[in-house]
Order: structure tokens, then C-alpha cells, then sequence
């Protein structure tokens, strides 16, 4: 170091002591501008820039000091200051540490001891670390820490005057580091806790997480596999200074930290080899506990838990006692202790006397309940699992051994996962119980689970005596006696000395050899146990069972032995009164060898078997055959219930139901329940029931009718059909399963099988009422079918069939007169829905069969509604006559009185619906008001028997819709309280709204019908009803159209429509070049709707009308002449004018067809008759009067002109222009028809005339387009261009949107075009035809027209890019393009002649009548043939 430095440091040293820090900066600055890494220098730049507040410079500083020279402590000094100051803890930590370090290696113990003093200080500041920080600087003052060594040099602090020393705490921890110990494990046990409660928080709400055990496993190996404890825990229980006590506290925690590790740990894997190490540790400790008598819980429980034995014996009698002794309140004390009482076990070890005489159990205390009680506390406990399940065991207590040995078996697999090692023992000896118990509860049922866990024991023990007998016991039950034998002869060599097994043994196997017929030795022998059990007390119950298997080997030889066997049966009920297989024995003694038959004694015999065991099947079914031949079906049910009970046919449960693998022993019982569930209409249990029934016998035919019954009846069809498909396979001799076959057809819609089914039947019991009452009914279904999907003739030919054979079914017998009655009056009442009969002959025989029965009973309540008395032959309208044969019918029935409240409101009902019916069309008021007011009565006293029927409310508002409107809304209410989601219901009080000129509530209701059912018509028809009245025609039409498209549509709906549409055709401006096509809906709605009402006057005149329109004028005609007749019939019973004026406009209309077709006579008729209905002086329609008197006028005059009769013709003319002369519209049409008319006379006069009357019409009217283009036709007929020019100038001169209004069918285009073209100038034609298609190219027919030309002037592809660029059109128009399409392509290319043959022929398909269709067919044919 040079004297410059020297000198320098020393001022700065200098100073830095009088606190001139700027001075110490530069100084020492200047050392290191000659000295960079001056280790003086730079701890003086670094305190001097500390103090001066540059802490960041500071910091470099002192690095650079520590870099220069780092084992020198004046910049670990320093920059800890600095540290301390800028308050950055963490790196103030570190470099105290560092300092005591350097310390320790200085062996300055001291200043290490106040370096770690500080740390220690800093680490329990909670604000400034945590606790994991505070136990790292703790372990500093351990033993194993590298300062220890330098640490221990210290004095002893001195405990008279602990404050002579600053480092006192670090004194006293290095010479006893006992606390710090116990403070570590503290702050590591909460830090552990808290990591691992934090950790499984986290985890278990992941997506995907495994369950909660394994989540705690999981999280138990991680913080235990880096877990300081155990060796903290070790060295506190090594260390000299520990008490007792907490070397007790300290081993109790060492063992629960290793015992959860060890449970943690997983038996594969990378730590699999842990856990052995583990467990031996753990099984050290809990030794050395149990051994010193240590009185921890889980030490003594994990010592007897983990022992692995196959008895309670096995777990050290001694050990138990002195667990009872020293945890005196634990539940497992008091089960051990009620145990040891319960079997006379000593509970000390000086308990028995020199004899060893055991003490006898206190009677009066209740060891079983104390255990029981006990064991709700001891759910992870193999000992108490253990004792419990082998208690239920011998107490025959089956069902919750079974329980608990699985419960047991695991937690044996818990045991086996948590100590890493098999359980083979224990497990043994909950699989013995388990099996034993199994093969006991309910056999046979369990023992096919009970054979596989005999199967296993068996094949790690072969001589194990409990799963040989549990063997012997499954082949008793399999009835394999010769090999049952064998097993119990094998536990009989291996146990002699063992007094009950062996005797058990011999016995069963005696009884085996009975059942194998060897009868002699097998009493012989069981005479050998008897004795030995007579010798001996107790075995009550084993002495009854072998006196009753001795008698039963007797009462096998025969009838000389019975007497000796019943004295046997005896004996055993003495032995055991409750012995119930004995008092079966006795039963049937009375009933089948008692001579004469005793069967008062035998029923009491068999009753008090089946109630001391509801196992004793033989006596179950011979009780319930008895108490069913005496007609008590519940007594019945209760035997055949408590039967299932017995063999254990239902599972436990809130419900308890038969298990799907469950095979019933006793079918008998399971077919009884079917059968009173059936009765019941229970069907769902009566199917269960059946079901079972038949997993015994699959074959039996009754089972599967009886369950295809319950199956129908159930509305489950398509199973019942199988069902009863199979029962009939089974004997194709039982009609009942054809005619339960026919039911589920007839009940599924099937009604044409159905029908088939009940005739085949017929055909063999013609007198079989049932079938007789099925097949009506299916014809009645069957019409009703036809009926709402239009096949009316098939309707009325079922509904007669109906009526004929519910007749049949009256004279079989009268037992079906009310179910009869009413088939017969509702297929009268359809029939009345006709408007004609078709079989008048078959309708009249019918009836002729019918009126004398409903017309010669004595009530005939209906004799001012219906007119007697009734008769075939006195009528000329059978419908009406089928109505009031159903009235009388319906009130016939009524005095048949009905077994029910609910048969007698149909009745009232239905009688109700015919009268309604009846008083909508009579046309006598006075009957009409008697039938309305007599409905609403039947209605009312309907609801007085059912009112909670929604359909009899319903009935009685329509009933009362217009006379008690304040009845009719209730009525509609209370039918939407019963059913809310009857759309027929809100639809109803919809139109009720309406009617009452309340729109919105009606069009909620209508709105709520099509929400409920969109396939109900009525609601749509509302809906339109709503829009008409709200002027929205156009939605009114779209939802009428709708209506007409649904299944069950509504007449009225059709009827509307079609009005609609033909006013909107009518009234349409467009082109009407597709109004044949438009109106071809109306015309097939019109023909269903004249079809359903064929008197119906408006609908039929309306389709005469869409038939003109479609073409069909010849039935036009016929429709019209129909509705004339109709409507001259109202006329003469009404004299209505409005009827009236109907009569007139039809002959208008019908005169104008019969003109159409060419019967001008009976056109001029029908003119005359119309005319001569019509006022002379106008009135408050003179409107319409007048333009029916001009169409009439004018038309006679076209009659005359055809039949030559020119003068009248031009008269009527005259008087048509005359009459119209107010009316513009038809007066030009009138002058438009007059001029045709003169021009078609062929005079020069005639046609100068008929030019004068249209200029005449166009001076009065300019805008009769009609006129115009007449009178310019007239000028290209005469090539008169003047005229031509006159007529068409003004039309030309207009606008072009003004023109087309004007011109809707573009007549003035066709007509300039015909006019060039006539003229010999087809060029300008082709520019008229140009021009039309640039202003309007969406019309299909302007470009038709101008395909026309350009293929007439060769342009072949020009007329094809015409006809192919045009847009969609719609359907008629692009038919009508084929044709010209179909020229165009066959013209321009040879190549394209099959397209063009295809298009021509799909023309033809298209429109077969249009005969271009069919010449241009034959153009292209002969185009393409050559």
C-alpha cells in the first residue's frame, strides 16, 4: 500500500470519526481511483454513503470489500448495518448468519453467541419472518449445528444474576437444549397442520379430484415424507433432561406422526420398500408400550388391531383383560368386558377356580344390547367387527352378520393397505362367518355367492369344518344328497371330540341318506343322535328338529308307519312348541291321512306353521288354496306377501322391491300378488309380480296371458302384444288370448285386426258376451277412425255393423244392456251426422231393429222434442230419424240406471250432447228451445254426479254460449280449473271473447290453445277470426289456409278459406295468366267440405263457381243446380229474402255456365228466372240489384244471339246498356260484349256499329282499357293503322308505371306486336317485344313473347339465352315455357335433342290437357327420329 493511500485512509478514517462523511467519501474515493479494491477504502465509501442516505452505493461498496477480502468482518459489520437500517430483513438475516459463521471460525464465541442472538431476535419479530424462519435460526443452537462447537466454549449462565451477560438466552440453550427442542416441534406441528389442512382444501375442489381418503393421503405423504418431527421427537426422547411425562406426551406423538405415515405410504411404487421399515418401527413402539402397560389408546388398539388371527381366542385373552383395565370408559372396553360376561370369560387372570369353572353370566344384565350399543362406536374396529358378526352368527341373526362380516372383510382391506401386509387370518374368519350366514338367509338364494367364498377357504383349508358344512348344507338344497353326505361324513372324522358340529354332522347326514331312500339306516342313525342329545340339556331346538326328521324317515315308508311318525311330529313340538316344520307335518297328517280328514285341525296346524315361520312354503300354498276356495282374496294376498317375506323375495330398501336376479321358489305366491294387484288395477306391481312368477316356469301360459293383461291395461301395448302373442303359442286352444289380443289391437288403433280377432272368436262362441261387447265397440272405433280421416261410406257402413252387433249382444243377454245401450246409441248418433245414407237398406234394417226396443219402455221423456211414434216407413230422411233414434236410445239408457256416479253422468251427458245436436238442426223453434233447455238440465245434472269432469263443464257452455253468456264464461273457468291444458277449452272461451267484441282476452286464449295443441284447428280459426277483426285480412287468410291443412280440420275453416281466396284471386290486379292454378286449392277444400255437407247451399255454389274458374263447368253446373235446389227448399219453409237473393245470383251464375258449355235454352231459362226475381225498383241494394239486372239482361241477349234470335238479342242489349248507365264498370264491360256481339254478326253495318258503340264508350269512359283494346283489335283485323293509332295513342302516351296499372295483363303489348306482325314487319314487332322485356324482366310472359319472336326470326341461341335467363317464376309460368324451350333447344343443336325430348315430355306430364304440349312432343320426336 503506497503512503498515498496511507494518507488517505486515514482522513478518511479522521472523518469519519468528527461525522464529516462527505470529506471520508472523497478521500476514500481517492484511494480507489489508484486502488480499486482497497478493502479499507471501500469499507469506508460504504459507510460514508450510508450515512450520507445513498444506500444503493452503499450496498456496492460493501460488496466490493466482502468480494475483495470475505472473511474479514468490518464489511459483514458494515453492510448488516446497512441492512438494518434500509430495514431489508431477509438480507440482514443472511449476513447475521454469516457473522456468527465467522465468528465460530474465529472461535470468538462471544460475538457468535450475539451474532445468533440478533437472528433470533429478528426471526420471533412476526412482522419481519415467519415461524419456519425462526425454527432454522433455533436449529442454529442444536447440537448438530457447525456453531455449536463454538457455542459450547460459553459459560454456564449464571442463575443468580442472569442479566450480568447480553447473550444469557444463547448461555442457557447451549447448555440445555431441551426447549428449543419442544418450541421446534411446536412451530413444526402447527406449520405441518396448517400445510396440510391448506393443501386439501385446495385440492378437493379441483376438477377431476380423486375422493377425499386418497386426497388425504396424498397430502399426509408429501408433508410427512420432508417432515422434521420424528427427529426432533427422537431427540427429545434421547435427551437426559426430559421428564416422564413428556417422554409419554413425545412417544404418543412419535407414534401417531409414524402411524399416519405409514398409512399414507402406497404398497407399489417407488416407496413401497418404505413401508415395511415403517410398519417394524411402528409395531417397536406400540410394543414397547404395551409392554410397559403405557396407557395409550391407539398403541393398545394398534397392537390388538394388527394381530392376524382366524378367532377371538387368538387375540391374547391376557392382553385384552389388561386394555379392559386400564381404559376402564372406552367403547371397546365395554364390548370386551360385555363379551367376556356374555361367554363366562374370566376377566381376571385368577378368575377360575382349581376345576376351572367358568362364571356363569349374569341373567339379568343384557350383554348382547351393551355390545350392540358398543359397536355403533367402533366403526374401524376388526376386534369388535370380529365379535359382532361371530355373535349375529350364533344367534341365527343372518342378515346383519352378513352385514358386519362384510363391513369387516373391509376394513380388512383398509388393514392390508395401511400395514403393507395380508390379513390371511382375519380374513379367513370373516369369509367362514360371512359363507356360514349366507348359505342360512334365505336359501337357496345367496348360495351361489356363498359357494364362491366356500370355494376359496376350502382351498387354502381343505379340513376347515365350517365351510364343509356350509358345502354339505348348498347340495342338501340342490338336492345332490349322496354328495351333501360325503361332506358331512368328512367333518364327522375331523371333529368327533367337538360334541355340536359332530352331531350336527351326523344328522344332516342321515337325513341325506332318507332322501336318498335309504330310510332304515338313516332313522337308525339319526336314533343315535337323539340319544345323545336327550343325554345332555339344553339343544331344545336341535331335539325337535331330528324327533321331526325321525318321523318325517317314517312317514317315507309308508302308510303302516304313519302312526309311528305322527307320535315323532309330537315329540318334536314337545321338545320345541315353536318348531314349525313339525306342525306342518301334523297339518297334512289331518288333512291327507286322518281317516275321515280332519280339516279344522289341519288348518290350525298349517296357520300356526306359517306364523312361527313364514318359510314353510307347503303349508303357506295349502292355507292360501283353502281361504281361496272360500273367496278371501286378502287373506290371500297376506300368505302369499308374507311368503315372499319368508324366502327372502324382496330387497331392503325405502321400497321394497324383488331383485332382477332373483328366482322365486314358490311362483305360486308371486302369480296370487299378481292377480289381487290386477283387481286392484295396480298394474304396475301386477306386472312385477307376474314377471317373477315366470323366471320359475317360462312355459306357463296363464302367467303370460295374466301378464299381457296387466300389460294392456297398464297402456304399455306393444308389450302386451308379445305377452299374449306368447301365451297363445303356448296353447292356441285359448280363446281368452286372441281376445285379449283384440283388446291391446283395439286399444292401439288397430281396429281392422282388432275386428278380424273378434270375429275368428265369434265364429266358435257366437254367444260369448264379452266378444260380442269388444267387436261393437271396435266398429264404433273403427267408424269413428274413418270418419275424421274422410272415409265416410267405410264410417257408416262400421257404425251400422256397431249397432247390429251390440243388438246381437242384447239378445245373448240382458246383463249388457247400459255398455250395450250405449254403443248403440253412439253409433246412431254419428250415423245422424250424414247428410245421406248411402245403404238405405242395410240403415233401415238396423233401425227397424232398434226403434221397438227404445220406444216401448215407459219413460219417454223426450215426446215434445221427439215426434212418436218413430218409423222406418215414414221417413224420407234417415239421418234425422238416426238422431232421434239415438235420443230415445240415450234416454232409454238413463232408466237402466248405472252401477256408479260416474256411469250415470255419462249418461246424462251424452244424452245432453244428442239434444244439443238435435237443437241445432231442427228448424222447429219450438222444439229447439225444449231441446236446449232440456240439454243444459242433462248437463247440470251430469256435473251433479262428476264435477270434476272438464268436459261436462265444457258442454254446458257451449250449451248456454249464447242464451246465459254469464253461465257460459263460468262453465269454460271451471273446466280450465280441472284441465288447464285443454286446448279444445281455451279455444272455446277464445270464440266466447270474440262473440262479446273483446279481442285481446280472445286472442290470449286462442294464443294459449295453439301453445297447448298446434294441431287443434279451432284455435287457428280463432286466431283468423281475431285478425279479421282487427282488419289484418291478409293474416286472417294465411291462418284460415293453415287451418285447412291440419288432420282434424274444421268444416267452417274450409268454407272460409275458400271465400277468402276466391275474393282475393278476384279482387287481384296482377296478371291472372296462373288464376286457374290459384284457385285449385279452394276447389279440392270445397270438394271435402261439399263431400262432408253435401246440403250445404253456400258451399256448394261457391265451389260451382272455383269450378268454372279450374274449368270443369259441366260440374259447375250440376253443384249449382244442387244449391238452387237447396236453397228453393229454405225458401218455401222460410220465405227469407235473403234466401231469396242467394236463389237469384245462383241461376245468375248457373245461366252463365250453361252459356259456357252451349245450352243456350237453358241458360236464356235460368236468365228468365233470375230476372224475373228481381225488383223493379231498386231498393237499399240497388247497387247489386242492378248488376245482376245487366248481367241478366245482357246475358239472355247473348242466349238469343246463339239460338239466332238476333232482334231480341239486340233488345236485351239495348236494355243491358240502359239498365248499367249509372254504372261505368259494367256498362263498359255491356258495350265491350255488344260490339264482339255485332262484329261476330259479320256486317259491314254490324261492324261499323260495333265501332261507333266502343268510341261511344271510350268518349264516356277514357280509361275502359276493355274498349281500347277491342277497338284497336278490330283495327288490325281491318288494317285500318288510323284506328289502331286512335285507339292506342292515349294508352302509349301514358307513364310507363301508369300503363302497366292501367294494363295488368300487358294486352296493349300483344296487341302492337300482333299488329306489326299482321303488317308484314317483324323486326319492329320484335322491338315491342324487346322493349316490354327491358321495363319488366321479371315477367315470365314478356319474355315468352320475346322468345316467340327471336325463334321465329332464326335467332335459335338468342331465344335460348332468353328462356334460360329468366328468373324463377311461379309454377304456371314456368310450365308454360317448356314447350317453347323444348323447340328452341331441338332447333339450335342435334346434339341437344334428347334435353330437348325431355323437357317436351315433362311439358306434357305437366299439362296432359294442353294440346301445343302434345304437338310439340311430336315435333321433337320427328326432329330427333330424322
Amino acid at each position: 500500500m503506497s503512503a498515498f493511500a496511507k494518507s488517505k485512509l486515514k482522513a478518511a478514517k479522521d472523518a469519519i470519526g468528527k461525522q464529516n462523511y462527505e470529506k471520508a467519501q472523497e478521500a476514500a474515493l481517492g484511494v480507489l481511483e489508484y486502488e480499486p479494491d482497497n478493502y479499507h477504502a471501500n469499507v469506508f465509501l460504504g459507510l460514508a454513503y450510508m450515512k450520507l442516505g445513498d444506500i444503493e452505493k452503499s450496498e456496492q461498496a460493501y460488496h466490493k470489500a466482502i468480494e475483495s477480502n470475505a472473511v474479514q468482518v468490518l464489511a459483514w459489520q458494515g453492510v448488516s448495518q446497512l441492512y438494518e437500517v434500509s430495514r431489508k430483513w431477509d438480507e440482514y438475516a443472511r449476513t447475521l448468519e454469516k457473522l456468527a459463521h465467522l465468528h465460530a471460525t474465529a472461535n470468538d464465541a462471544t460475538k457468535c453467541a450475539e451474532a445468533v442472538q440478533k437472528l433470533l431476535e429478528l426471526r420471533r419479530d412476526e412482522s419481519r419472518s415467519n415461524r419456519i424462519q425462526l425454527a432454522d435460526a433455533l436449529s442454529l443452537l442444536l447440537p448438530e449445528s457447525p456453531l455449536y462447537s463454538t457455542l459450547s466454549s460459553l459459560p454456564p449462565l449464571d442463575p443468580t444474576n442472569p442479566t450480568s451477560t447480553t447473550i444469557g438466552e444463547t448461555q442457557a440453550a447451549v447448555h440445555n437444549s431441551l426447549p428449543v427442542l419442544e418450541e421446534l416441534v411446536s412451530i413444526y406441528e402447527q406449520e405441518e397442520n396448517n400445510t396440510a389442512q391448506n393443501e386439501i382444501s385446495k385440492r378437493r375442489t379441483r376438477l377431476g379430484a380423486p375422493p377425499l381418503d386418497q386426497i388425504h393421503r396424498d397430502v399426509t405423504l408429501e408433508v410427512l415424507g420432508s417432515s422434521q418431527l420424528p427427529r426432533l421427537y427422537d431427540e427429545i426422547l434421547n435427551h437426559p433432561n426430559t421428564s416422564d411425562d413428556l417422554r409419554r406426551a413425545t412417544e404418543a406423538k412419535l407414534l401417531r406422526t409414524k402411524q399416519r405415515h405409514l398409512y399414507a405410504l402406497p404398497v407399489t411404487g417407488k416407496q413401497q420398500d418404505s413401508k415395511p421399515r415403517l410398519a417394524a418401527e411402528v409395531e417397536k413402539l406400540i410394543s414397547g408400550m404395551v409392554l410397559l402397560k403405557i396407557p395409550d389408546d391407539l398403541a393398545w388398539s394398534l397392537f390388538i388391531e394388527s394381530k392376524d388371527v382366524d378367532s377371538i381366542e387368538g387375540y391374547d385373552f391376557g392382553i385384552l383383560r389388561q386394555y379392559i383395565e386400564l381404559f376402564p370408559a372406552s367403547p371397546l372396553e365395554k364390548l370386551l368386558r360385555a363379551y367376556f360376561e356374555y361367554m363366562a370369560i374370566p376377566l381376571d387372570d385368577d378368575g377360575e377356580d382349581e376345576k376351572g369353572a367358568a362364571p356363569e353370566p349374569d341373567p339379568e344384565v343384557d350383554h348382547v344390547e351393551i355390545m350392540i350399543e358398543a359397536f355403533a362406536e367402533l366403526g374401524d374396529s376388526l376386534l369388535a367387527h370380529h365379535i359382532v358378526a361371530q355373535l349375529y352368527e350364533q344367534d341365527s341373526d343372518y342378515e346383519n352378520a352378513i352385514k358386519v362380516s362384510e363391513s369387516g372383510l373391509e376394513l380388512v382391506r383398509r388393514a392390508e393397505l395401511n400395514w403393507g401386509r395380508p390379513f390371511k387370518q382375519v380374513t379367513k374368519a370373516f369369509n367362514i362367518i360371512l359363507a356360514t350366514s349366507l348359505v342360512h338367509w334365505f336359501p337357496p338364494k345367496n348360495h351361489i355367492r356363498a359357494l364362491r367364498i366356500i370355494d376359496d377357504i376350502l382351498l387354502e383349508d381343505p379340513d376347515c369344518v365350517p365351510a364343509l358344512m356350509g358345502r354339505g348344507f348348498i347340495l342338501q338344497y340342490a338336492k345332490r344328497w349322496e354328495e351333501a353326505a360325503e361332506f358331512f361324513s368328512k367333518v364327522v372324522k375331523l371333529q368327533p371330540e367337538d360334541f355340536d358340529q359332530a352331531s350336527r354332522a351326523k344328522e344332516e347326514r342321515a337325513w341325506c341318506l332318507a332322501m336318498c331312500g335309504r330310510l332304515q339306516e338313516s332313522a337308525d342313525e339319526m336314533r343315535e343322535v337323539i340319544d345323545a342329545l336327550e343325554n345332555i340339556e339344553g339343544h331344545e331346538e336341535d331335539k325337535a328338529r331330528c324327533w321331526w326328521k325321525l318321523g318325517r324317515c317314517y312317514w317315507q315308508m309308508g302308510d303302516k308307519n304313519r302312526e309311528e311318525a305322527y307320535k315323532h311330529f309330537v315329540t318334536s313340538l314337545k321338545r320345541s312348541p315353536t318348531f314349525a316344520p313339525a306342525f306342518t307335518s301334523l297339518g297334512i297328517y289331518y288333512s291327507e291321512y286322518v281317516s275321515p280328514p280332519d280339516p279344522n285341525r289341519a288348518s290350525k296346524c298349517f296357520q300356526k306353521a306359517f306364523e312361527l315361520d313364514p318359510r314353510e312354503a307347503d303349508a303357506a300354498r295349502r292355507l292360501a288354496e283353502g281361504f281361496a276356495e272360500e273367496g278371501e282374496w286378502d287373506l290371500v294376498e297376506v300368505v302369499a306377501r308374507r311368503t315372499i317375506l319368508g324366502e327372502g323375495g324382496l330387497e331392503d330398501g325405502p321400497e321394497a322391491r324383488a331383485s332382477r336376479r332373483y328366482l322365486p321358489i314358490n311362483a305360486w305366491a308371486w302369480k296370487a300378488v299378481g292377480a289381487v294387484e290386477l283387481t286392484r288395477r295396480n298394474y304396475v306391481a301386477a306386472i312385477e309380480a307376474f314377471q317373477i312368477a315366470l323366471r320359475t316356469d317360462v312355459d306357463d301360459h296363464m302367467s303370460w296371458l295374466r301378464l299381457g293383461e296387466a300389460y294392456s291395461k297398464a297402456g304399455r301395448f306393444a308389450a302386451a302384444f308379445k305377452a299374449l302373442e306368447h301365451a297363445r303359442e303356448l296353447d292356441p286352444e285359448d280363446w281368452i288370448a286372441s281376445y285379449f289380443i283384440g283388446e291391446v289391437q283395439r286399444q292401439m288403433g288397430q281396429y281392422e285386426e282388432a275386428i278380424e280377432a273378434f270375429q275368428s272368436i265369434r265364429a266358435n262362441r257366437p254367444q260369448e258376451l264379452g266378444v260380442l261387447h269388444s267387436l261393437g265397440q271396435s266398429y264404433l272405433d273403427l267408424g269413428r277412425f274413418e270418419l275424421t280421416t274422410g272415409f265416410s261410406a267405410r264410417a257408416e257402413t262400421s257404425f251400422l255393423f256397431a249397432v247390429d252387433v251390440s243388438l246381437d249382444l242384447l239378445d245373448a243377454s240382458s246383463g249388457f244392456r247400459r255398455v250395450a245401450w250405449k254403443t248403440i246409441a253412439d253409433a246412431l248418433f254419428h250415423l245422424s251426422g250424414f247428410a245421406d245414407i248411402s245403404d238405405d237398406d242395410l240403415a233401415q234394417e238396423v233401425l227397424s231393429r232398434v226403434i221397438p226396443l227404445v220406444t216401448d219402455h215407459p219413460g219417454k221423456g223426450l215426446s215434445d222434442i221427439v215426434s212418436y211414434p218413430l218409423s222406418v216407413v215414414d221417413t224420407n230422411n234417415l239421418p234425422l230419424l238416426a238422431l232421434d233414434t239415438a235420443l230415445t236410445a240415450y234416454d232409454y239408457r238413463l232408466t237402466l240406471g248405472a252401477i256408479d256416479d260416474a256411469a250415470k253422468a255419462t249418461a246424462y251427458y251424452d244424452l245432453g250432447s244428442a239434444l244439443s245436436t238435435f237443437a241445432r238442426r231442427t228448424t222447429d223453434s219450438v222444439k229447439r228451445d225444449h231441446a236446449q233447455q232440456h240439454a243444459i238440465a242433462q248437463f247440470k245434472e251430469a256435473l251433479r254426479h262428476e264435477p270434476s269432469n272438464d268436459a261436462f263443464w265444457v258442454a254446458l257452455g257451449n250449451a248456454t254460449f249464447l242464451s246465459q253468456p254469464g253461465v257460459c264464461q263460468h262453465s269454460y273457468i271451471r273446466a280450465l280449473e280441472v284441465d288447464a291444458k285443454n286446448a279444445a277449452t281455451w279455444s272455446n272461451l277464445g270464440l266466447f271473447y270474440l262473440h262479446h267484441e273483446d279481442a285481446e282476452l280472445a286472442n290470449e286464449a286462442f294464443y294459449k290453445a295453439q301453445t297447448l295443441d298446434p294441431d287443434y284447428a279451432l284455435a287457428w280459426i280463432g286466431q283468423g277470426l281475431v285478425a279479421t277483426v282487427n282488419g289484418h285480412d291478409r293474416e286472417a287468410r294465411a291462418l284460415f289456409e293453415h287451418a285447412t291443412t291440419l288432420t282434424a280440420t274444421e268444416p267452417e275453416a274450409v268454407l272460409e278459406f275458400a271465400t277468402r281466396l276466391f275474393a282475393k284471386i278476384n279482387q287481384a290486379t296482377t296478371s291472372r295468366s296462373g288464376t286457374q292454378e290459384a284457385f285449385l286449392p279452394a276447389f279440392f277444400v270445397l270438394d271435402r267440405f261439399c263431400k262432408q255437407r253435401p246440403h250445404d247451399a253456400s258451399a256448394l255454389h261457391l265451389f260451382g263457381l272455383a269450378c268454372e274458374r279450374v274449368g270443369h263447368i259441366d260440374l259447375g253446373i250440376d253443384l249449382i243446380d244442387r244449391a238452387i235446389t237447396v236453397l228453393e227448399a229454405a225458401y218455401e219453409e222460410s220465405e227469407d229474402a235473403a234466401i231469396e237473393r242467394q236463389f237469384t245470383v245462383a241461376h245468375t251464375n248457373v245461366a252463365r255456365l250453361r252459356l259456357s258449355a252451349g245450352d243456350f235454352a237453358g241458360a236464356l231459362e235460368s236468365y228468365q228466372v233470375a230476372t224475373g226475381l228481381l225488383p223493379d225498383e231498386p231498393g237499399e241494394d240497388g247497387a247489386d240489384t242492378t248488376v245482376l239486372l245487366a248481367q241478366c239482361q245482357f246475358g239472355a241477349g247473348l242466349a238469343h244471339f246463339k239460338l239466332g234470335e238476333l232482334p231480341e238479342a239486340l233488345a236485351l242489349f239495348e236494355a243491358a246498356m240502359a239498365t248499367a248507365a249509372e254504372q261505368p264498370t259494367v256498362r263498359g264491360h255491356v258495350v265491350v260484349l255488344l260490339a264482339q256481339t255485332l262484329w261476330a254478326i259479320g256486317t259491314d253495318e254490324a261492324k261499323e256499329t260495333a265501332k261507333t258503340q266502343l268510341l261511344q264508350s271510350i268518349e264516356y269512359d277514357p280509361e275502359n282499357l276493355m274498349a281500347i283494346n277491342t277497338l284497336a283489335g278490330m283495327g288490325i283485323l281491318t288494317d285500318d293503322d288510323g284506328l289502331v293509332d286512335a285507339a292506342l295513342s292515349e294508352v302509349l302516351s301514358l307513364p310507363l308505371d301508369q300503363r302497366h296499372e292501367r294494363d295488368p295483363e300487358r294486352d296493349v303489348t300483344y296487341l302492337l306486336v300482333q299488329h306489326h306482325l299482321g303488317q308484314g314487319d317483324p323486326k319492329q314487332a320484335l322491338s315491342v317485344a324487346q322493349k316490354a322485356v327491358f321495363a319488366e324482366p321479371e315477367r315470365t310472359d314478356v319474355r315468352r313473347s320475346l322468345a316467340a319472336l327471336t325463334l321465329r326470326s332464326g335467332a335459335h341461341g338468342a331465344a335460348l339465352a332468353v328462356l334460360g335467363s329468366h328468373p324463377e317464376g311461379d309454377f304456371a309460368e314456368r310450365r308454360a315455357s317448356l314447350a317453347l324451350h323444348a323447340v328452341a333447344l331441338c332447333v339450335e343443336s342435334w346434339e341437344d335433342a334428347p334435353g330437348a325430348l325431355r323437357l317436351a315430355q315433362k311439358g306434357v306430364m305437366l299439362s296432359p290437357w294442353d294440346r301445343r304440349g302434345w304437338e310439340t312432343l311430336a315435333y321433337v320426336r320427328s326432329r330427333a327420329s330424322s
